[in-house]
């Protein structure tokens, strides 16, 4: 944990590494993107500073086409929230996204747009074999995962089965519940994906992959989650929070501690 510290400290010790933070805070974007928003700087140099975010993992690069497009990753600094921070605070997940809320909440804030995306890139380091992560997020999901959609004052339960076609499912009575998933791709311990609105309603299209790489003696996770349709003003942001607890906080604790 101290090396990875280290690494992230040395991310955020330069001015530009920040201020690149902030503009992905915005939006994902390509190297030539960023590179248009330091015309003091070179090419080379922003390269050189989005290599130090990498290695911070602060930053994740996916390949599209002949781009890399580069997004924020903002689960080492949950973790370092979670150290340093949480205890001081009362439960972080008062301050994430209440899915249940979500849904239910009608006007007001929780204004509508009429079309929209959003892409959600994050990776975080397990210290386990990816086998026991890989078992965690399917067969043990009712173990950490934390949000509910059912009525408040009703206990609900989870199951995922990890096959073709299976369902990721919250049951809270005999012919009550909600799907958070169904699957369409698995290559166990390796991937996962699923489709599935997590909370949004209405008219959107929702899909999000789990990814398992061996690295350093333990797992490096993956998730990649997309959307689009009409989208709330608000789901890009609390998902994002969402996944940075559910994964960087809930699952991360459960697997270290077994």
């Amino acid at each position: 944990m101290s090396e990875e510290l280290s690494t992230i400290f040395k991310a955020l010790g330069h001015p530009i590494r920040r201020k690149i933070l902030d503009l992905l805070k915005v939006s994902p974007k390509t190297t030539g993107e960023l590179d248009d928003h330091f015309p003091e700087v070179t090419r080379y140099a922003i390269m050189k500073h989005l290599k130090i975010l990498e290695e911070g993992n602060l930053v994740v690069v996916r390949r599209e086409g002949k781009y890399k497009r580069n997004f924020l990753n903002t689960v080492p600094l949950q973790e370092m929230h979670n150290r340093w921070v949480e205890k001081y605070m009362e439960s972080t997940a008062n301050s994430l996204l209440n899915l249940r809320t979500a849904v239910q909440e009608k006007g007001g804030n929780g204004r509508m747009e009429t079309s929209k995306d959003f892409r959600i890139e994050q990776e975080l380091f397990i210290n386990a074999p990816r086998e026991k992560v890989f078992t965690a997020l399917t067969e043990n999901v009712e173990d950490w995962w934390e949000f509910r959609l059912a009525p408040k004052g009703v206990t609900s339960h989870f199951t995922l089965n990890p096959v073709p076609g299976g369902q990721f499912i919250e049951k809270w009575g005999e012919n009550e519940g909600a799907i958070w998933g169904n699957v369409y791709y698995v290559n166990a311990p390796e991937e996962i994906r699923l489709h599935g609105h997590l909370g949004m309603q209405g008219a959107v299209n929702s899909a999000y992959t789990y990814r398992l790489l061996e690295k350093e003696g333990g797992t490096l996770l993956q998730l990649s989650h997309t959307a689009s349709g009409v989208i709330h003003e608000n789901w890009e942001h609390d998902h994002t929070k969402g996944w940075e607890y559910l994964l960087g906080t809930l699952l991360k604790k459960y697997v270290e501690a077994k």
